[in-house]
């Protein structure tokens, strides 16, 4: 099984390192739990029309250690609902690119991709290929870094849970 190929357009783009994804909802409401009460906060502070202007399969992108911080789920959960298929960053924090993985969220380790995307271009991740495309700037494709086979399993189970399942599903080695 691989991972289904990834068209989307780049819905926002954080640029900064080290960017703290609990400034998605704010930091006041990181123990919010109401799906509908958190997609009519996100992003309000970077755009007001976040929401409504997003579409789904649309995709972030961002720099250098994106998710940095405590790895809160308010903000990622309420992104999902919007529809976003993914974040494609420079480099994730640890904890943050763990527990998102875990979910069944893509996350895609492309170095270099803040230098060549702008809002609202058209990108396609090719896991096969192991690449991003942007298709509004003539095609231009930057490499992505591979998953662990754990994480791609994860990904193509859908989350933790349903990994596990597979798993505890398989005969056992002899």
């Amino acid at each position: 099984m691989t991972l289904p190929t990834l068209r989307g357009r780049a819905a926002w783009i954080f640029a900064e390192e080290n960017f703290d994804i609990d400034l998605i909802i704010g930091i006041k409401n990181i123990k919010l739990t109401d799906i509908d009460e958190l997609v009519a906060i996100t992003m309000c502070d970077f755009d007001p029309d976040f929401a409504q202007k997003v579409q789904k399969g649309d995709l972030l992108v961002a720099g250098k250690n994106f998710g940095y911080g405590h790895p809160h789920y308010p903000a990622m959960r309420a992104m999902r609902h919007l529809g976003i298929a993914a974040v494609v960053a420079e480099s994730f924090s640890p904890g943050f690119f763990r527990g998102e993985i875990s979910m069944g969220f893509p996350l895609v380790t492309c170095p270099g991709i803040l230098a060549t995307v702008s809002r609202w271009d058209a990108l396609v991740v090719d896991w096969s290929d192991l690449s991003v495309t942007n298709e509004s700037k003539g095609g231009a494709s930057l490499p992505i870094e591979p998953l662990a086979w754990s994480e791609q399993r994860m990904l193509e189970c859908g989350g933790l849970t349903g990994y596990l399942r597979d798993r505890l599903s398989q005969p056992a080695a002899a």
